[in-house]
């Protein structure tokens, strides 16, 4: 049993106050949720307006799939949400 685990640094430019920062992120997760077979919620940075930090796992049986499958969510954020620029993220196998 491989298990994939992502750190998603996330930037929310012009958010004013954790009520919207909270929505914009809840939408995200949902919506990850839906499109892909991961757990992901918000790990970090709980009262930072202009960041939020996503942790996001998957368990495979092989390392490649894991890996593959991080990273295909990680570019879906991308192009599905352009206006929230994404940090540094680091993905591990365990």
């Amino acid at each position: 049993m491989i298990i994939g685990v992502c750190t998603l640094e996330i930037y929310l430019p012009g958010v004013v106050s954790l009520k919207e920062k909270r929505s914009i992120v809840k939408s995200l997760l949902a919506r990850v949720r839906q499109q892909f077979n991961v757990s992901i919620a918000e790990v970090e940075d709980h009262d930072s307006h202009g960041r939020a930090v996503i942790g996001i796992a998957c368990v495979s049986t092989e390392a490649a799939h894991a890996h593959k499958q991080i990273q295909t969510v990680v570019r879906w954020i991308e192009d599905q949400r352009p206006d929230l620029p994404l940090g540094a993220y680091e993905v591990e196998l365990l």
